[in-house]
């Protein structure tokens, strides 16, 4: 089949590079000549575990093509995803310029039957808005159809290739016959494609994303309670995960939930309730609960240095707001930078895939390290923000050795606490009885 993907950000290009290994021809649209270039030569612009083998191998057999022309992309595909961005805007709506105006453009250029496809995570009524959008100037017919992705940052390719189920709402058999032709490949395991109508599948995305923040965030009020009464929130998780009612997964604790969807689609949302005046009050504590849990190990350290942060240096382990992936956006890490510093402590940073991206953010403000190990060199003590693999079985030898003081604030609990007493190292982590020496 013959796809264009409007949009070639985190969902675009994943999208576009794993419909193009399924044998369709795929063209992919962006207005940044520079990135577009960049990718025509072989170069992915995100970091995504598996993404450079299917990119550059589609790449290779012709069936990946990029683009700066809308109207080329729009004269190619039968089928046009709408890979937009949906930023938050100041009132946590998710902003619909980019969709309605791209929408606009479509309805000036297209000249035969189109499946017009939201893959951005939009609000309730966007399909209608984006039919409305093209109608105005389009002199044939279409369809909009509502596809949400559920992809996972650092498991995205595997996500999409073995989907555990696929959503399409539309409300046009001749559209529905052709995305269920297209995903076809991807479903031959039983998993299920589930068709219904274009709100509620919209809702479907935002809903989905916003329980299991909800799921995040009632475990951290879990783990802090665990530490008012002693209680341990590793074994409260094991003792619930095994209800097959609640699951295990989404139960660890940590400091709060970050990323692109988790953060804005909750808010969003929160909005949208508000605007059809309906009250989410449950999302209202996820929203507090979540951005007060990205900082709370700050008082365990300023109460461990004595309330004098000046001077101090700390080197942290992970900045991105989760492993297997160079996205900061609303990553805890940041959070816990910007408190340190207004409290004059010193950074010292290492990730594996993040520094660069954080680098943007604060400039010479903070240090960055070659390796996890340089981070400690002439460090106070450690804070592990994110839990990357390489993080999980650390020479503690050596970091007793390098810390000026051996002390481990961990944010994901990453270690276990008999492990940590046997090793003599301060550890202060999430739900958990404290180790001080």
């Amino acid at each position: 089949m013959k796809i264009s993907v409007i949009g070639t950000g985190y969902v675009g290009l994943v999208t576009g590079t794993c419909l193009a290994e399924t044998g369709n021809e795929v063209v992919c649209v962006d207005i940044d000549e520079q990135k577009v270039q960049k990718m025509r030569n072989g170069e992915v612009p995100i970091y995504e575990p598996h993404l450079d083998v299917l990119f550059e191998r589609n790449i290779k057999a012709n069936r990946l093509r990029f683009t700066t022309s809308l109207k080329e992309g729009l004269d190619h595909g039968e089928i046009i995803f709408l890979a937009l961005p949906t930023p938050e805007d100041e009132d946590g709506s998710a902003d619909l310029s980019y969709v309605l105006g791209v929408s606009n453009e479509i309805g000036k250029l297209i000249s035969d039957y189109k499946v017009i496809v939201d893959k951005s995570t939009v609000p309730v009524g966007t399909a209608e808005k984006v039919h409305a959008t093209i109608s105005v100037n389009a002199k044939c017919s279409f369809d909009v159809v509502s596809n949400p992705e559920f992809l996972r940052e650092g498991f995205a390719v595997d996500d999409f290739l073995k989907p555990e189920r696929i959503v399409i709402g539309s409300s046009s058999d001749r559209a529905t016959e052709l995305m269920e032709k297209l995903y076809k490949p991807y479903v031959r395991s039983g998993n299920p494609i589930i068709i219904m109508d274009e709100k509620s599948a919209e809702l479907t995305k935002y809903a989905a994303n916003s329980f299991l923040a909800t799921k995040i965030t009632f475990m951290n009020e879990i783990a802090n309670y665990c530490e008012k009464v002693g209680a341990d929130v590793d074994k409260v998780r094991r003792g619930m995960g095994t209800d097959s009612r609640i699951g295990k997964r989404f139960l660890f604790p940590g400091i709060g939930y970050g990323g692109s969807c988790f953060p804005k689609d909750v808010k969003a949302l929160h909005k949208s309730g508000k605007d059809d005046n309906y009250d989410f009050k449950i999302l209202d504590s996820v929203i507090e609960v979540n951005q007060s849990q990205k900082v709370v190990l700050i008082p365990k350290i300023v109460d461990y240095f004595d309330n004098n942060l000046i001077g101090k240096t700390f080197a942290i382990w992970g900045l991105a707001f989760k492993p297997e992936t160079d996205d900061i956006r609303e990553a805890p890490a940041l959070d816990i930078i910007d408190g340190l510093l207004s409290k004059g402590a010193k950074i010292k940073a290492f990730d594996p895939e993040a520094m660069e991206n954080v680098a943007r953010k604060y400039g010479n403000k903070i240090t960055f390290s070659n390796s996890m190990y340089e981070a400690l060199d002439g460090s106070d003590a450690l804070i592990i923000c994110t839990e990357w693999s390489i993080f999980r079985t650390p020479d503690f030898q050596k970091i007793k050795n390098d810390l000026i003081n051996p002390v481990i604030f961990d944010g994901r609990n990453l270690y276990d606490l008999k492990d940590m007493k046997k090793e003599m190292v301060s550890y202060f982590s999430i739900g958990r009885k404290d180790i001080k020496l």
